[in-house]
């Protein structure tokens, strides 16, 4: 009890004839857990956390009489594994998740005098597993003898069973139940759907299950523009069908349907079209299905068009106008590609602003139609995007029955595309830069030339004219080798008198030389 047990001891001496092992750690029963303890009868693994249970742990154990595994996790049991228990007459598997029970199950377990399946998630059983069941097979078989059936405990109660046509076989059975087979608890209650939710079993009458039959009352309908239209269908099916709507073969979204039971076996359901549009006219399917097969129902919807007007030229045609009626329109922002407009009604259209609908109409000044966009009631704003750049619309904004007036409509031009302008502005910068750097190049050097030749023109006749003037035969030989030759800022090959003091003070005050380096 309360052992730190993960797994099923190996030790266990052969001839032990009951194994208790409760509130452990243990996980799961593996294959051949008790091969060794051939003589066990009585084994109780209660309280743990077996979720798994291997179709030959119960090998070479042909003894046990009683195994009792309640407070598991179990969600479901190798019911074959009962092969290897012939003797098996107490089999308690109360409080666990098991949600199905096989028609078999209950075929290897000839000798069973006691079953537990209370307390799981067990919703739909079919009769054919106790109609299988060796137990019951005999007693049907001694009615009217004298052979004595020893008696056997069924458990069955605080089960969420669904109580529709998939559960008639068993609740017959419930009812028709007597001895040899004994119910625990007899008052057996049903869990759904709501109408029979708290009903005991003896209290219902379940018919067979059907496949869905869709219909509806009005299969083509017609609305106005702006109105609020709802498509609604009916279903009789057994079990109770998934409903579902589909508009040009796509799902609708699930917070437009709302699907209530209105009879036992009759549901309606409602698809609401909010301010319906000329876009939302066509065919809607309302389909439902369940495990028998699955039909649909088509209604056809029709959105009225737009009123008649004749009083702009380009609108579509409306109804006149209302004495009184009126919208005042402003544009609130504008950009090169969208505009967003405010409006608001003014007197007689303002007498019930909550349920006044508007219509915008859009488009381009000289187009010869618009765009109309139908506006809900509590809204005055609007935001026309995807506009061409320069280019000059006109917008009308009237309450939905009534001819647009003066001042109800706005005349504007959208701007110039400024990314073309900016990128435009951004290559004349390149250009520009560009060439700044190309001139400053020549610029620089004639800068260093022409402040080194006039200083060696203006120093070296007075200094050393032998020196000169033996150079002047040689400069006529090559003229152009005479300044190019030199490196730029040097003084090496030109003379280097003895100063004297006022040219040194002339000298001095010059600014010092710069070479081509400095000069960048």
């Amino acid at each position: 009890m309360s052992a730190q047990l993960r797994q099923i001891p190996v030790n266990i001496p052969q001839d032990i004839r009951k194994i208790r092992i409760e509130n452990s750690h243990l996980t799961e029963l593996p294959r051949g857990s008790f091969g060794n303890v051939s003589a066990l009868e009585y084994l109780w693994l209660n309280f743990n956390n077996i979720t798994v249970m291997h179709i030959k742990s119960l090998e070479f154990l042909p003894a046990l009489k009683e195994l009792r595994l309640q407070g598991n996790k179990l969600s479901s049991v190798p019911w074959t594994a009962f092969q290897d228990t012939p003797v098996l007459k107490i089999l308690d598997l109360k409080h666990n998740r098991l949600d199905v029970l096989p028609e078999h199950a209950l075929r290897f377990l000839p000798n069973l005098t006691y079953l537990d399946l209370s307390s799981n998630q067990l919703t739909v059983i079919s009769r054919d597993v106790f109609y299988s069941w060796p137990v019951y097979q005999r007693s049907q078989r001694a009615e009217g003898q004298v052979e004595v059936i020893p008696n056997a405990v069924l458990a069955l109660h605080d089960n969420p069973w669904i109580c529709d046509c998939r559960l008639r076989g068993f609740v017959q059975f419930i009812k028709s139940v007597g001895p040899p087979i004994i119910l625990m608890n007899s008052y057996l209650t049903c869990s759904s759907p709501k109408f029979r939710a708290g009903k005991f079993f003896h209290e219902v009458e379940l018919n067979s299950c059907t496949k869905p039959l869709t219909s509806a009352l009005d299969t083509n309908l017609t609305v106005s523009v702006g109105l609020n239209v709802t498509l609604t269908c009916f279903v009789q099916a057994s079990p109770s069908p998934a409903v579902w709507w589909t508009y040009a073969l796509k799902l609708l979204r699930a917070f437009n349907v709302s699907t209530e039971p209105i009879g036992e076996e009759t549901i309606r359901s409602e698809l609401l079209i909010p301010a319906a549009r000329p876009a939302d006219a066509g065919n809607y399917t309302c389909t439902a299905a369940n495990f028998l097969g699955n039909t649909s129902a088509v209604i056809t919807l029709h959105v009225g068009t737009p009123w008649e007007s004749t009083s702009t030229p380009g609108w579509a045609p409306i109804a006149p106008a209302e004495p009184g009626a009126h919208v005042e329109v402003r544009i609130a922002k504008q950009t090169v590609y969208s505009i967003t407009l405010e409006w608001f009604a003014v007197a007689a259209a303002a007498a019930d602003p909550g349920e006044t609908w508007y219509t915008l109409l859009v488009g381009r000044y000289d187009a010869a139609q618009k765009d109309a966009i139908y506006i809900g009631p509590g809204v005055n704003t609007y935001s026309v995007t995807d506009l061409l750049p320069a280019t000059k619309y006109e917008v009308c904004v009237a309450v939905r029955n009534q001819a647009p007036r003066k001042g109800q409509c706005v005349v504007f031009v959208t701007g110039s595309d400024v990314s073309q302008l900016e990128q435009r502005e951004k290559l004349i910068h390149i250009v520009v830069i560009v060439c700044a750097m190309v001139l400053a190049v020549p610029a620089g050097m004639y800068a260093c030339t022409a402040e080194a030749w006039p200083g060696c023109l203006a120093r070296c006749p007075g200094t050393c004219p032998r020196r000169w003037r033996g150079g002047q035969g040689q400069a006529g030989g090559s003229k152009e080798s005479t300044l190019d030759s030199l490196p730029a800022g040097s003084e090496d090959g030109l003379c280097h008198p003895t100063r004297s003091p006022a040219r040194e003070e002339t000298a001095k005050s010059r600014p010092p030389h710069r070479n081509s380096a400095d000069l960048y």
